[in-house]
């Protein structure tokens, strides 16, 4: 249900989006597009654009990103940026780290978010979605749960706009998920830029999937996939986190300086003339 619009339509108009993959786009596949991907903060901006022509648009995130990350590498670049809306999303790959302390990482978080709310632009914040993947990552919902409340309480304080995705049904649906299943698919992140701009109340005709009801699987068939998972996805996450590396260490921001938004066409049309030039 769209909210009440809480964004101007005139005068300067910035939208800086802070956080790592799930900010990033990772997911929604998109190959000619920076980093490959395109991810709804994108289509955020695109539709802002498209709503009232002017909207600049700015997406440090980077995939793999802890939190100490965004404030150490994101947070002073957005600050000189003087954005006039931000999003912002961090925390999720520390809940997924051994040894994560949630008071620590809370506190520290908020501490970004009051730094970002004294800025005076419109912040955008979201808890994390409860996936249930696998027993496997079973001790992580808990850290995630108390993430959510947390966060919930920060944004109450600080007057941002939560989006609060831990209660958006539609993704207890598998087909809202890569195949890793902790990103979201094309049409996950489609459906989350839709939320996000019912919530800033911008009128849109972003259109969600509809789909026709899961048929049932043969248990041999989901045995099969659990295999698959945890080859292509589980064990070289841990490997990862074992060498201390991470799929971010050789990426930079998508669109690390702001770009107008075309109002017609969206990115799609600004990276085409780009290359036109080039």
């Amino acid at each position: 249900m769209r909210g009440e619009r809480i964004l101007p339509q005139a005068g300067r108009r910035l939208y800086v989006a802070l956080g790592d993959s799930f900010t990033e786009g990772v997911g929604d596949v998109s190959r000619k597009r920076p980093n490959g991907v395109r991810g709804w903060a994108d289509r955020v901006a695109e539709k802002l654009a498209k709503d009232s022509p002017g909207w600049e648009y700015a997406n440090l995130a980077i995939r793999s990103k802890r939190l100490r990350h965004i404030i150490d590498e994101q947070l002073q670049p957005a600050l000189e940026l003087r954005p006039t809306l931000i999003s912002l999303y961090a925390g999720g790959n520390d809940i997924l780290d051994f040894g994560t302390e949630m008071d620590a990482l809370m506190a520290r978080y908020e501490e970004l978010v009051a730094t970002l709310a004294g800025t005076g632009a419109t912040l955008v914040l979201f808890t994390g979605f409860d996936v249930k993947v696998s027993a496997l990552l079973e001790p992580f919902r808990r850290r995630n749960a108390a993430y959510n409340t947390r966060v919930r309480e920060i944004a109450a304080r600080h007057g941002a706009v939560l989006v609060d995705y831990w209660c958006l049904d539609a993704f207890h649906d598998p087909r809202m998920w890569s195949s890793d299943r902790l990103h979201m698919s094309k049409a996950g992140h489609r459906y989350l830029a839709d939320q996000v701009l019912d919530h800033l109340g911008v009128p849109h005709t972003v259109r969600t999937q509809d789909w026709d009801p899961l048929g049932k699987g043969t248990v041999r068939d989901w045995e099969r996939k659990q295999r698959e998972w945890v080859r292509d996805w589980v064990v070289p996450l841990f490997g990862r986190k074992i060498r201390g590396v991470t799929l971010g260490d050789t990426l930079r921001p998508r669109w690390p300086v702001p770009v107008v938004v075309p109002a017609r066409g969206g990115l799609k049309k600004l990276l085409e003339s780009a290359a036109s030039d080039a």
